[in-house]
This record gives structure tokens, sequence and C-alpha cells, in this order.
């Protein structure tokens, strides 16, 4: 048997129409877009069209989706109020896991893995997202919850809903952006994971809170959370060559550097650059994104290692006033859309996801009476 390759890595297990990724080159492509294009010139909800659809939407399908999005936006009551018995300690990423878990019990469509039911599935996912991460942060701070605003596109209404006031311009802008940039991102761990649910003909729902339950670790969508924090430690430009020459001579990972498929920079990464340089200038403090490229350039120069999505999204969710520790959760409520696509390709040329393993243990042990085993473990 071959050698194996440990977590799959260039290991193709299925074809796709709708992420492509060149990392030698630094191209993202939603459904053949690039996603430079869709993050200067489009919004959240025509790419969510596009990925799901296969296609941009015209005008009339486009007015047809938004409004669909903005009727499904509310939670059942019932919902909200387990979300109140949960403790506030609790990680926001395993608050939302238990949410989208419960959810299913709502939704008589929870069981019908059908296409037509699973794309009013997607729709009723998408626009809900926000609001169960919203909830959770509202109710966790014990304030009042805000209601979603109709009038208010996906972005903007995130934001009222967190924050209780509606988003300037730039604010609004700069979240539309994370979360176009987020949308999907090919077979990453929590996409992966959920196709492997859908694989065995699970539900929907069941796929969503496996996908959390990958994107909730540090090394995947709690990667951010974990960049914020260590620009904290930091805490200003003049510290960080040293912190940086700490931590490279310890051998410790510099969280937001070095990317599995990216050998150059990623795309995704250059535009949250941009956009935290211009909320540093306009909102500030400016300090968050002074460290962050002092930083980058250190670490091109000493590993010769590129920044990834994570290091950049961090500075912009601060700066949009978002708690560090509910960076995971909105990443969530941006990849609700490729997940969703995803699992609807899967369901619609499905195989049970089953690798094997290469076996290195003992072998033709037999088995000895436990009053003849030696008393100390012979591990």
């Amino acid at each position: 048997m071959a050698e194996p390759l440990v977590g799959l890595e260039d290991v193709v297990i299925t074809t796709s129409t709708i992420c492509f990724i060149d990392g030698d080159k630094g191209i993202l492509r939603y459904r053949g877009y690039d996603v430079s294009e869709l993050g200067a010139k489009s919004n959240y909800e025509e790419v969510s069209y596009l990925l799901l659809y296969g296609q941009l939407p015209t005008e009339t399908q486009l007015r047809q989706f938004q409004d669909d999005l903005r009727k499904n936006r509310a939670v059942p009551e019932t919902l909200l109020t387990i979300l109140k018995s949960i403790p506030p300690q609790t990680d926001p990423m395993a608050w939302l896991r238990t949410a989208v878990s419960a959810l299913a019990a709502f939704d008589p469509e929870s069981e019908d893995n059908s296409e037509p039911a699973n794309l009013r599935k997607t729709h009723r996912l998408v626009a809900q997202f926000p609001t169960l991460t919203a909830a959770i942060e509202r109710i966790r701070k014990k304030q009042p919850l805000v209601p979603p605003d109709p009038q208010l596109d996906h972005a903007s209404n995130l934001l009222y809903m967190m924050n209780g006031k509606k988003p300037d311009e730039l604010s609004h802008r700069a979240m539309d952006l994370a979360l176009v940039l987020q949308a999907d991102h090919e077979l990453n761990a929590s996409t992966f994971a959920g196709r492997v649910t859908v694989s065995t003909l699970s539900d929907m729902y069941s796929a969503v809170t496996s996908a959390i339950g990958a994107l909730k670790g540090p090394l995947h969508g709690g990667a951010n959370q974990r960049v914020m924090e260590m620009l904290e430690k930091v805490g200003s430009v003049d510290n960080v060559e040293g912190f940086v020459k700490e931590q490279l001579a310890a051998k410790k990972k510099i969280m937001g550097f070095g990317h599995r498929v990216y050998t150059t920079i990623d795309p995704r990464a250059e535009i949250l650059k941009q956009m935290s340089r211009e909320l540093s200038q306009k909102i500030g403090p400016a300090k968050w994104f002074e460290i962050s490229e002092t930083m980058e350039r250190m670490m091109m120069r000493e590993k010769h290692l590129h920044a990834n999505l994570d290091f950049y999204s961090a500075s912009v969710y601060r700066y949009l006033g978002i708690s560090t520790d509910l960076f995971p959760s909105i990443f969530a409520t941006s990849r609700i859309i490729g997940w969703c696509t995803h699992f609807i390709e899967q369901y619609k040329n499905n195989r049970l996801i089953r690798p094997l393993t290469q076996y290195v243990g003992p072998q033709e042990l037999h088995y000895v009476p436990l009053a003849n085993r030696n008393t100390v473990a012979s591990h």
C-alpha cells in the first residue's frame, strides 16, 4: 500500500462546478467569476444567488431572491427561548451549532432531501444565520434583541441586529465585502465535513451542524479570532519585531500566515488588507492595521510566508465593532451559502465518502484471561 497522504493533502475526491482555486497563481473564482471582481462590483445576495443557481441573476431574479431572504429572517420564538437558557460563557460557535441543530425541529421540510426542498432550506438558512448570530451576541451581553429590518440589505441588517444601529456606508461596504470573500472556498475542512455527512444521506441541518463543528477549530474558522488575540497581545508596532522573533525562535505558529492551498498571496487577504487600511483611517484606531502590516512585512522577510484571509479579516471585524470571539460565527454567517451549495451538489451525484486507513498497529494478538494478565498495564 502506498504511503498515506496525511490530511488528504493534494488528494482529489470529487468534481465540482462551484469554486476554482489556483494556489500557485493566487486565483479564486466562484462559478468562473474572479472573486476580486465580485468583491468590487457585486454584493452578498447576488453572489449567493450565483453560487446557489450557477449564474448571475437578472434584476427580477435578484429582487425575488432578496425578498425571499428578507421574509425568512425571523427565527422561532421558542428557539430564542432555548438560546436564552444557554450559559453566557459558552463559546458563540457552540451556541450557533446548538441553534442550527434545534432549528431543524421547527422546519417541516427538515427531512426532505429533494432538491426543491433543499433550495428552500438554503434560502431560510442564509436568511436566518445573521439573526441567530446577532441574537447570540445580544443574549450573552444581556441586551434586548434587535429584530430584522426589512428595509436593510443582508450586510447592513447583520450589523444593525448586532449593534442596534444602522451602519454607515463604509461599514456596510466592509461587512458586505467580507461576506462575499468568505462565501466559499472549495473543499475546505468545514465544507468537506458537511459533504461527508450529506454522503450518508443525512439531512441538510445535520450537514450544516457538522460544518459548524469543523469551522469552530482554531486551524479553520477560529483562526481569525486567534489573529485578533495575537494583535492585542502585541499591542503596538514597536513590539512586533520582538514578538515575531520570539515566536519563531520557539518554533510557535504565528496565526494568519501560510495556507494549505495558496503558495502565493491569498487574493482575499489582499482585498481585505485594503479595506482594513481604509477602516483604520476613517474609524480607527490605526494601530490594528499598522501592527498587521508590519507583521506581514516581517513574516515575508523572515519566513517568506504570505498573509491569508484570516489575518486581515481580524482587523476588519475589529473596526466594525464585532466581538473577537464572535469572529468565527461571522465567518459561518458568510460561508452558509457555500456549504449549502456544496451539499446540494453532493446530493445530486452522491456516493458514500469512506476513505481507507493504513493500519500500523500490532497483529495476531491472542486473548489473555484477566487473572493471568500483568497487573501493570503493558502500555
